[in-house]
C-alpha cells in the first residue's frame, strides 16, 4: 500500500454494520463456549427446514385442505430426515446448559425455585401467545364458514410441534435429579425404550402396548438430555468418547433399520405402521446417540468459525481497536442473534408456511409445491422455491413478537451473558 497507510474501514454505508457486530463480540463473555450456541441455531434450523420440507397441505377435490408428506410418495427421500431431524442435539445441548446452569455456585447453590420459574416462563410465555392468536384465526374461520377439516389440518400443524416444549419442561424440572446420576439415568431409560419396542413388534400394535409405548417420548428425549449433563460434569473430555458414540450410535441405527424392522425415516411418516419419532423408538434414541457424537466433534470446528477467542485479554484486545468485523464475527453475531429468539422462530416456522398457503391460495388458487400432491421431484422443486417466502413471513413474524421471549437480566446472566437485543 502507498507510504505504508492503514485501511481505513468499511464504506460508511457498512460501518454502522460492522460496528454492531463488533458491539456483539465485544459484549460476549471470553470463556462462553460459543459452540453450544451453534449447535442450538442449528439444530432449531434443522427443525424448521424439515417441517418445511417433508411437511405438506394439499388441495382435496372438495376444497380441503389436509396434511401430507412427500416421504408417503417418495421414500427415497428418508435420508433428508436424517439431516432434518436434529432433536437430540438441542436436548444435548440443552441438559449441558441446564444442568451448569442448575449447579452448585461456590459456597451456595443455584435456587432451583427460581431458576425453574424463569425457564418456564421464557418458555410458556410465546407459546401463549401463539395459542392465543391462532384462537381467534380459528375462530376466524369458523365464523367465515371454513370446512373443518381444513381448520383441523391448520391447527394441527401449528398444535403439534409443541410436544417438544411440553418434554423440554419436564426434563429441566428434573435437571437436579438427573444431575446426580446421568449415566446411570441414561442407560435405564434406553433400557426403557428398548422394552417398550420389543413390546410393540411382540404384540403387533395391540392398543393398551401402544398407549404404555407413549412413555418413550419422555424416557427417550431423556438420553441426550443426561448425556449433556454428563458433558456439564466434564465428560466427553477426550476425542475417543465422541468417536464411540457416533460409530456405535450409527452402526447400532444401521442393523435396527436393516434387520430390526425400524422405518429409514427419522420423521413420521402418514400411514406409516410405525415412527421412530411419535413416540421415540429405539432406532431413534440410537439415531441421537450419534447426533451427539457428531456434535461433539464438531465442537471444535465450530469454535473456529465463529472466532471463539482464546482468553478474555485476547478478545479485548481484538475487538477494541478494530474496525472492520472478521468473517466469524460476523457468523457469531448471526448465531447469537438467532439464539435470542430461537423459542419464537420454532414457534412461529409453520405459521409462515401456513399463512403462505391459506394466503396464495386464497388470492391466487393452487400452487404447486403449496398446495398439490407431494409425489414427484417437481413438487420438491417447486417446494425449495417457496422457501424464501416462508422465510421472510417468519422474519417479520419474528420482529412482531420477539419481545415476548425476551429475557430478563437475570436470565441472560444464568445463561451466559449474551449480547443484549
Amino acid at each position: 500500500m502507498p507510504g505504508g497507510s492503514v485501511p481505513a474501514g468499511p464504506p460508511p454505508r457498512f460501518g454502522r454494520l460492522h460496528a454492531l457486530v463488533l458491539r456483539i463480540d465485544a459484549a460476549t463473555p471470553a470463556d462462553r463456549d460459543r459452540a453450544i450456541d451453534v449447535l442450538r441455531a442449528l439444530s432449531a434450523l434443522g427443525v424448521v427446514l424439515g417441517h418445511w420440507l417433508v411437511t405438506a397441505v394439499t388441495l382435496r377435490a372438495d376444497g380441503h385442505l389436509m396434511g401430507d408428506s412427500p416421504l408417503r410418495h417418495m421414500p427415497a427421500l428418508a435420508p433428508v430426515s436424517w439431516v432434518l431431524q436434529p432433536l437430540a442435539v438441542f436436548f444435548f445441548v440443552g441438559g449441558r446448559v441446564a444442568a451448569r446452569g442448575c449447579a452448585p455456585v461456590g459456597p451456595t447453590r443455584t435456587a432451583y425455585g427460581p431458576w425453574l420459574v424463569r425457564r418456564t416462563r421464557r418458555l410458556l410465555r410465546p407459546v401463549g401467545t401463539v395459542l392465543f392468536l391462532w384462537m381467534l384465526v380459528v375462530f376466524g374461520l369458523a365464523v367465515t364458514g371454513v370446512a373443518h377439516e381444513t381448520i383441523s389440518t391448520l391447527l394441527s400443524l401449528v398444535v403439534s410441534p409443541l410436544w417438544f416444549l411440553l418434554v423440554f419442561l419436564v426434563l429441566t424440572a428434573a435437571t437436579p435429579l438427573v444431575r446426580r446420576a446421568p449415566g446411570r439415568i441414561a442407560v435405564v431409560a434406553c433400557a426403557v425404550v428398548a422394552v417398550l419396542d420389543v413390546a410393540h413388534f411382540a404384540g403387533g400394535g395391540v392398543a393398551w402396548v401402544e398407549t404404555v409405548r407413549k412413555v418413550n417420548v419422555l424416557a427417550g428425549w431423556l438420553v441426550p438430555y443426561c448425556l449433556g449433563a454428563v458433558w456439564a460434569a466434564g465428560g466427553f473430555a477426550r476425542r475417543r468418547y465422541a468417536v464411540a458414540l457416533l460409530v456405535t450410535g450409527a452402526l447400532a441405527t444401521a442393523v435396527l433399520i436393516v434387520w430390526g424392522g425400524y422405518p429409514a425415516s427419522m420423521v413420521g411418516v402418514p400411514g406409516a405402521a410405525m415412527s421412530n419419532l411419535n413416540p421415540l423408538s429405539l432406532a431413534g434414541v440410537t439415531f441421537g446417540l450419534a447426533q451427539c457424537g457428531a456434535a461433539l466433534l464438531l465442537c471444535g470446528p465450530l469454535r473456529r468459525l465463529v472466532g471463539q477467542p482464546r482468553s478474555a485479554t485476547g478478545q479485548r484486545h481484538l475487538s477494541g481497536g478494530q474496525r472492520v468485523a472478521t468473517p466469524g464475527q460476523f457468523a457469531w453475531a448471526a448465531v447469537a442473534l438467532m439464539n435470542l429468539s430461537v423459542i419464537t422462530i420454532f414457534l412461529w416456522h409453520q405459521t409462515a408456511m401456513l399463512s403462505a398457503t391459506a394466503i396464495t391460495l386464497a388470492l391466487t388458487g393452487p400452487h404447486a409445491g403449496l398446495h398439490t400432491v407431494p409425489d414427484g421431484p417437481s413438487w420438491v422443486f417447486a417446494r425449495l422455491l417457496w422457501l424464501p417466502v416462508f422465510v421472510l413471513l417468519l422474519v417479520a413474524l419474528c420482529k412482531a413478537f420477539q419481545h415476548v421471549e425476551g429475557d430478563s437480566r437475570a436470565e441472560r446472566t444464568e445463561r451466559g451473558g449474551g449480547p443484549r437485543r
